[in-house]
């Protein structure tokens, strides 16, 4: 029986074997001639899927074993011949569903993070109806989860101090429910790796569906750039260029449809980086939120999750150390957010593999910078999408890949890219014609931060980067909001600006303060850029000479912490050096003296927060999360 839900055995199969991929950009695919494997060259946003094809309970027509409805995990809630599994088929019944509609079949949980306060994820609520259309049409079972949605804009002091929050969540609501297989549906920053860090901590078969890129903004002729173009007519509004009437046309230019960021920020860097890992359908990442080809990609990856629970693909195989290097290569390769060295390590360390600071560095030093994106560069997701997304993309950098490792849709990622094109040379740049010669993130050492810091040298005044000032401390980002337009502090465009207290501890959650404002009154005689440092993040949306992550925090007593002003401080990009031109024994006397700050969290969340979190070098992770051991599945009967 095929193209149901065949009532025999729970089973059906997909119809149709795909020949385009994702981007429907006429990148043709073949399918295999038998209809059969799950890796053929179907995807995404034009609702191709490889048939499943499998012979009933034992092997597929390709010759690998198809998982059968006795061993699959929900069988323990619902097949077994006992009190809990009557009363489990009595409470579906209680749901409204038929036997036939999922005894024996692959129960696929839809973890959705839509919320009517996040604008980057209102569609998800549609696109959930997508995937469930998929799934039932191969013949597994939908079951839709809401689970919290890490609003970038809406949530202080910062969604980063609830990402762990958020992991704790998948993960045990995954391992309590009878769930067979997942879809992830996020994108706005956290949610991306705090849904795979917990899917990985389960390891169940698992699909991750982006919430794609907004609309691009448009504000008087110009095409506008959520975020960069936020914090760019901020200051032009208090350097006095623009007043309050252009300011309220752009509040209603800067974003004009559900979606993220349709820069390489945050969001767009991290849903690159899960398709580069091999956890999405081919081009997922860069369709526009508003697209109909959203709507098809979302329907592909609910075809797609059931037959990776027949094949019993778990999350284990795809996140490998090979894959989160890839990722890495990627994310630079982009010029990408600082914020996905945070994610990146601790996703990694979800799997069992130990990413460092050092990984990254190693790994910028063999990719240029090929996307023509802002902040860095001019262009949008959307046109990074139509030159070829991803998978045009990594066609470029495939020297560099590990090509012969699975993703969740093809065999191998060479067959993925396999005829990968790229249809605009000016977004998705030619290896001799990059951005820049190196990735677009640095790691800094020295005695200013000796377990590292992070700066996105593409997107800043390259006068910088060799670069010795002055010192200007704030203590904390209340006091500098208050004190920096003050002209009595004497800032100079050759200072370095300096804000501590903002870090895993100190912020709390590590907020997206780094790109600290330059006075009105240098901004007023055309300043756009200085050095900037903090133990802070910034938005993957924001540019400028910021000096970011710097480890350990001053919270806890780090180098930062013992910084005052006037001292010298040197930044060497080439170098990868930040020094503090003080006396070994000057700082042993200021460390000698320095006090930590009192508890912030008497209870609650906040108090684990702060009893657990680690610091930016090591992803900010619970240390009860990332420590080494097994979890049992629950007894079901």
């Amino acid at each position: 029986m095929s193209g149901g839900h065949g009532t025999d055995d729970g089973r059906g199969t997909a119809a149709g074997a795909a020949t385009r991929t994702a981007t429907d950009d006429g990148h043709a695919g073949t399918a295999p001639a038998d209809g059969g494997p799950a890796n053929a060259t179907a995807t995404a946003t034009d609702g191709g899927h490889a048939d499943a094809a499998g012979t009933r309970g034992g092997r597929r027509s390709d010759g690998a074993r198809e998982v059968r409805p006795e061993e699959l995990r929900s069988h323990q809630w619902y097949g077994t011949d006992g009190l809990r599994s009557f009363s489990h088929r009595a409470r579906t019944r209680q749901l409204g569903y038929l036997p036939e509609e999922h005894l024996g079949k692959p129960v696929i949980a839809i973890l959705n993070t839509w919320s009517d306060i996040n604008p980057c994820h209102v569609h998800l609520r549609d696109r959930a109806q997508a995937v469930k259309r998929g799934v039932w049409q191969a013949g597994g079972f939908p079951l839709e989860f809401p689970v919290s949605t890490l609003s970038e804009t809406f949530q202080k002091p910062t969604p980063m101090l609830y990402r762990n929050l958020l992991a704790m969540e998948t993960e045990e609501l995954l391992r309590s429910y009878p769930v067979d297989g997942a879809v992830l549906m996020g994108g706005c920053d956290k949610t991306t790796p705090a849904l795979l860090m917990g899917a990985a901590s389960v390891d169940l078969p698992t699909v991750f569906v982006p919430a794609g890129p907004m609309l691009p903004g448009h504000w008087r002729g110009e095409t506008l750039g959520s975020g960069t173009d936020m914090w760019k007519y901020w200051d032009e509004r208090r350097a006095g260029t623009i007043g309050d009437c252009e300011l309220a046309e752009l509040e209603s230019g800067l974003a004009r449809s559900p979606g993220h960021c349709m820069t390489m920020g945050t969001a767009s860097t991290l849903t690159a980086a899960a398709e580069t890992l091999g956890v999405t359908v081919p081009g997922a990442s860069s369709v526009p939120a508003v697209d109909s080809g959203h709507d098809r990609m979302a329907a592909a990856s609910g075809l797609r999750i059931v037959e990776l629970v027949r094949q019993d693909l778990r999350l284990s195989r795809l996140l490998t150390r090979e894959a989160y290097e890839d990722a890495v290569a990627a994310v630079l390769a982009l010029g990408g957010s600082t914020n996905a060295v945070i994610h990146l390590i601790a996703m990694a360390g979800r799997s069992g593999v130990k990413l460092t600071l050092d990984d990254f560095d190693r790994i910028a030093r063999t990719v240029p910078v090929l996307a023509n994106l802002r902040p860095g560069g001019k262009h949008l997701m959307e046109d990074f999408h139509f030159a070829g997304g991803m998978r045009g993309f990594l066609s470029r950098i495939a020297d560099v890949l590990h090509l012969d490792r699975p993703t969740v849709s093809h065999a191998t990622l060479r067959e993925q890219l396999d005829g990968a094109l790229v249809h605009d040379d000016d977004v998705i740049r030619e290896r001799h014609r990059p951005l820049a010669a190196e990735g677009g993130l640095a790691v800094l050492r020295g005695n200013l931060c000796p377990d590292g810091a992070v700066i996105k040298h593409v997107a800043m005044e390259q006068r910088f980067l060799k670069h010795t000032g002055p010192a200007v401390v704030f203590d904390d980002y209340r006091t500098m909001q208050r004190t920096i337009d003050d002209p009595a502090l004497g800032i100079t465009a050759d200072h370095v600006l300096v804000l501590r207290g903002a870090g895993p501890k100190g912020g709390p959650g590590m907020p997206e303060y780094g790109m600290l404002p330059i006075p009105k009154y240098l901004l007023e005689q055309g300043v756009r850029d200085m050095v900037r440092i903090s133990d802070a993040r910034m938005s993957g949306t924001s540019y400028g000479a910021c000096v970011l992550h710097v480890a350990p925090e001053s919270h806890v007593g780090g180098p930062l912490a013992l910084v005052r002003t006037g001292d010298t401080i040197t930044l060497d990009v080439a170098a990868r050096s930040l020094h503090l031109h003080v006396a070994d024994e000057e700082l042993e006397r200021r460390g000698a003296a320095w006090t930590p700050p009192p508890a912030r969290y008497e209870r609650g969340y906040g108090a684990l927060y702060m009893e657990q979190i680690s610091q930016a070098d090591t992803g900010c992770d619970f240390e009860f999360l990332a420590r080494p051991g097994t979890t049992p599945d629950p007894y079901a009967g």
